[in-house]
């Protein structure tokens, strides 16, 4: 799998990212972590956290904060964060290439 260090944000994903934090009395970043499920085997789940734990990789771009746990991170090595915006609607898009297949609607994957 690719260098955890690897993970990105774009643009647009950091920008909508510091819009959704500026809203939230409480909230200060982004989880983003791999959980098993999904038509593919893993899905991604997204929370609005306080804070991060310690031992987070955490990335910072802008206003908006991500925090990603170790456990996940071996699974999103080298991956893009995106937010795209399109006819179809809105939504946050890893480009992850450790993942071999996923489903349609690309909310769930194989590795």
């Amino acid at each position: 799998m690719e260098n955890s260090s690897s993970v990105t944000l774009s643009d647009a994903a950091a920008t909508r990212i510091g819009k959704i934090l500026s809203e939230e009395a409480s909230n200060k970043a982004l989880r983003i972590s791999v959980e098993g499920g999904g038509c593919s085997g893993f899905s991604y789940k997204y929370d609005l956290v306080e804070t991060g734990d310690e031992e987070d990789f955490v990335i910072e771009k802008g206003t908006a904060k991500v925090v990603i746990d170790s456990l996940s991170l071996v699974y999103m090595g080298g991956s893009e964060i995106d937010f795209v915006d399109d006819l179809i609607g809105q939504s946050f898009q890893i480009r992850n290439p450790n993942a071999v297949a996923s489903c349609g609607c690309g909310t769930s994957f194989t590795v």
